[in-house]
């Protein structure tokens, strides 16, 4: 926990000098990501809370920071005496925007850097603020945390830009930009601008790292019928990439952007046009570049980039299976390490044992860096959904004690993402009896068959029934889109409570986790992850002609044996799990032949039931 007192009067001195109210402080950049760049990370600096998603809100006398279910425990204790925490979802709990509207009652004006809010927020807020008696949102150039926090904000970064090969690409960057073409085609549109950092590197066939764990580099991209445009920092630039994108695509400085969106739409209007002259403009691009293209003149749709990219190709999905097999290799080595170590009385903390999964996962083929900052949590830590050991807060993994260990990695041809609960101790009746029932509700998941159309929000409660019937749940999706060496987390596509997950539906080539939790604050946490493609399933019938479409598990590494409570377990459960550990043993045992700590560990948990 950090002191806020200072930075919030300062920022509240700026506040009034502006003339606004009420000041909005989002966690994304301007592109939208999730994770971000140090540089971008306004609404941790304002607030002390270094979770990934939340709002932080402040007026003159209040301070209010809005977050989801993964952070509550998190944001508890990260949060000085200035604020109060809004549990989004709980009952009798505002969301962010109904705190600011109500807030804004008495003619008050609200005020957000307008490249951070997504225009389609800023019209639903804006609507808000009028109805509850406010006087206006105002979308403001310059940002106030960044004159709070001045000359210790850390640098933009620019690192290099790295080129895909196509044999882990999959498709050449021309055929998709045709592709994208034909969408605008379609939709008889001028152009379409793209803002997501995952979207542009998966268009263009690039990589970067610009940003902790994501593979991508801050642009921009426009892209009409006949040209494309990639706006990135000069420095960026590069022989190799010029020689990438040839005649194909045109090369702008990344400060560029608004006024070269302005200057577009103005050489795009024909005044005599018989219908209204369209851009494609993605549903979460920010309200700064909606003002910059004219927000009448705006088709807000899905990105169709977004879509594309969902659906992997055959060289993605071959990717996906190929380096999950190294990754469970990784994890493999780790767990019969970890597990050594410990029996053995040696005393190590969570930080530890995190930056050895990463010494296994270096020596990998085709590996790149983490996927996300690894969870590495023992005891009540566990039950934290994200949380990540810093010292000198780390805790010494105990023995006895349930150990939770989320991590991923990128590497060339795919991302992972893996979880799994351990105990190498003696369990609790209770922690096998939890277990046991999240890894029922993992194994449904796994082994459902569904009709072309059905979404993952229809499919979530397939993973939760068992914990339901018990009177138990968890704070989380089920689900998330994995990218193919890019982000972790991968939209449209999930399986949660979200309604949003409602509108889309699961198609062939998408790659999601299946990830089923239970969590008991300050005692365990148990989380069991795999992730999962969508492929055709062999069914006897084939009802309304419809294709039925199941899941393939690529995750290869053993589940924990001293966790399950076998008398929990169907026969069919059992023999899934026999399955599973029989193509576990069989993919990654090659890899350990040198290692006899390893392939021992392996063998044991992989033993049939």
């Amino acid at each position: 926990m950090v002191s806020t007192t200072e930075i919030l009067a300062t920022l509240r001195g700026l506040m009034a000098e502006a003339g606004i109210d009420i000041y909005i402080v989002p966690s994304e950049d301007a592109h939208q990501s999730e994770y971000t760049s140090p540089c971008d990370g306004r609404r941790e600096f304002i607030s002390g809370f270094t979770g990934s998603a939340g709002w932080a809100l402040i007026t003159q006398d209040k301070a209010a920071l809005s977050t989801d279910g993964r952070y509550f425990n998190q944001a508890a204790k990260q949060l000085d005496e200035n604020w109060e925490l809004l549990k989004q979802g709980m009952p009798e709990v505002p969301t962010w925007s109904e705190w600011v509207a109500k807030e804004s009652a008495g003619g008050k004006t609200v005020g957000v850097d307008a490249s951070l809010l997504p225009f389609t927020n800023s019209k639903s807020l804006q609507a808000k603020i009028v109805k509850k008696g406010g006087k206006a949102l105002v979308g403001m150039e310059e940002n106030l945390i960044d004159k709070v926090w001045g000359a210790a904000r850390p640098p933009r970064p620019s690192e290099p830009v790295l080129i895909l090969d196509k044999k882990f690409a999959g498709k050449d960057f021309v055929e998709k930009l045709e592709d994208v073409r034909k969408e605008l085609t379609k939709k008889k549109s001028h152009g379409l601008v793209l803002t997501g950092l995952d979207e542009i590197m998966w268009l263009f066939n690039i990589r970067g790292s610009d940003i902790p764990y994501n593979p991508v580099f801050f642009c921009y991209a426009l892209v009409t019928p006949t040209t494309a445009h990639l706006y990135i920092n000069p420095k960026q630039n590069s022989k190799e990439l010029e020689e990438h994108l040839g005649e194909h695509v045109q090369i702008v400085e990344y400060e560029q952007i608004l006024s070269s969106l302005a200057t577009f739409s103005e050489h795009t209007v024909d005044e005599n046009a018989a219908e209204p002259q369209k851009f494609i403009f993605p549903d979460n691009a920010n309200w700064a570049l909606a003002k910059a293209l004219g927000e009448k003149r705006l088709e807000e749709i899905r990105s169709p980039v977004t879509v594309a990219k969902a659906v992997k190709n055959e060289t993605e999905l071959d990717g996906m299976r190929n380096c999950h097999i190294r990754d469970g290799v990784a994890l493999i080595e780790y767990f019969a390490w970890l597990e050594e170590q410990l029996l053995a009385g040696k005393e190590m903390d969570e930080v530890d044992a995190a930056d050895q999964l990463e010494e296994f996962r270096k020596t990998k083929d085709q590996f790149v860096g983490l996927s996300f900052g690894t969870i590495s949590s023992t005891g009540p830590n566990a039950a934290v959904i994200h949380y990540h050991p810093e010292r000198p807060t780390a805790a010494k993994i105990d023995p006895n004690a349930i150990y939770l260990c989320d991590s991923g990695a990128q590497f060339y041809d795919g991302t992972t993402d893996t979880t799994r609960t351990l105990h190498f101790g003696t369990p609790t009746d209770m922690e096998k009896k939890a277990y046991t029932l999240v890894l029922k509700g993992m194994i449904a998941l796994a082994r459902t068959t569904f009709p072309k159309g059905i979404s993952g929000y229809q499919l979530d409660p397939i993973a939760r029934q068992f914990l339901w019937a018990e009177g138990l749940d968890y704070r989380h999706g089920t689900g998330h889109g994995v990218g193919s060496f890019l982000n972790v987390h991968e939209g449209p596509q999930g399986i949660g409570t979200r309604i949003q997950l409602s509108e889309v539906a699961l198609e062939l080539g998408n790659v999601l986790s299946n990830e089923p939790g239970y969590y008991e604050d300050g005692k365990f946490g148990i989380r069991i992850e795999n992730i999962i493609l969508v492929v055709p399933a062999k069914t006897t019938h084939q009802f309304g002609e419809k294709p039925y479409w199941g899941f393939e598990t690529v995750t290869m590494v053993p589940l924990c044996r001293k966790l399950v409570n076998l008398d929990l377990l169907t026969p069919d459960e059992k023999t899934y799990i026999n399955d599973y550990h029989k193509e576990v043993l069989k993919k990654t045992s090659p890899f350990l032949q040198q290692d006899d700590r390893a392939l021992k560990w392996l063998k044991r948990e992989t033993d049939a039931y």
